[in-house]
């Protein structure tokens, strides 16, 4: 903040807004490794999970107007801010943890370089944090963070899986013993089966069975018949649509 103040006019920022936080696309400038002052810098690919605490300053008229790292224009009035490593844009929580004030801001622009500074706050995030008139301040710094449509997509496409229970009777080289005896307890159990080569074995599974707390009972009633190394597996199927 050195040489940097506060606008001559001070306008009332108490009701400014914080960011809304939303999925916003890294913007293709302002996201590689950089040098300043001799020093390199490396950009993060993505800011899920990230947070750290430490100390944040604030930048005001010496920077409004001016472009900030990623192209857009510096606006000390909105609730934005600079960090050294997170990829622009990025959305964080910023508390003020001498009295536990919080705001949301906007991460669009390189910095601070000065000091063990964490994150340069706009004017209106200062504001709101009561860290004007001190200049610094201790804070915890959390990234909100928002997956791309795309990751979204296979999340639901995940989500939109069930699974489907077998029990694994036994394995066998003989498989002839096996088909006897999927077949006896195949009826006895109104079950279907399935025997699956494995390797030089082939493997026995009843199923499949939609709750898994029905595999849970058959597979005891399954054990009491003498088959106590019964176990059961999973497989995961798409919903019907």
């Amino acid at each position: 903040m050195a040489e940097d103040r506060a606008p001559t006019d001070i306008p009332d920022v108490s009701q400014v807004e914080d960011a809304h936080p939303k999925y916003e696309p890294y913007s293709k400038g302002g996201n590689k490794d950089y040098t300043v002052l001799g020093k390199d810098y490396k950009v993060l690919k993505s800011g899920a999970n990230y947070s750290e605490t430490g100390i944040a300053s604030w930048y005001g008229s010496k920077f409004h107007g001016h472009k900030t790292s990623n192209g857009e224009t510096y606006d000390m009035y909105s609730m934005s801010a600079a960090h050294k490593h997170l990829p622009l844009p990025s959305y964080a929580k910023i508390t003020n943890l001498d009295n536990q004030k919080q705001v949301i801001v906007r991460i669009n622009d390189r910095g601070p370089f000065h000091g063990n500074r964490i994150v340069d706050l706009s004017y209106s995030a200062a504001h709101k944090l009561d860290m004007l008139k001190t200049g610094t301040a201790r804070v915890k710094l959390e990234v909100i963070h928002f997956a791309s449509p795309e990751t979204e997509l296979v999340n639901k496409l995940k989500a939109s899986k069930v699974s489907q229970y077998f029990i694994q009777v036994l394995a066998s080289s003989d498989k002839k013993k096996l088909e006897r005896i999927s077949s006896q307890l195949s009826h006895k159990y109104s079950i279907g089966h399935q025997i699956t080569p494995h390797k030089a074995l082939y493997r026995l599974q009843l199923g499949p069975i939609g709750q898994k707390g029905i595999a849970d009972s058959i597979l005891e009633k399954i054990k009491q018949d003498g088959y106590q190394q019964s176990f059961i597996i999973t497989q995961d199927t798409k919903k019907p649509s």
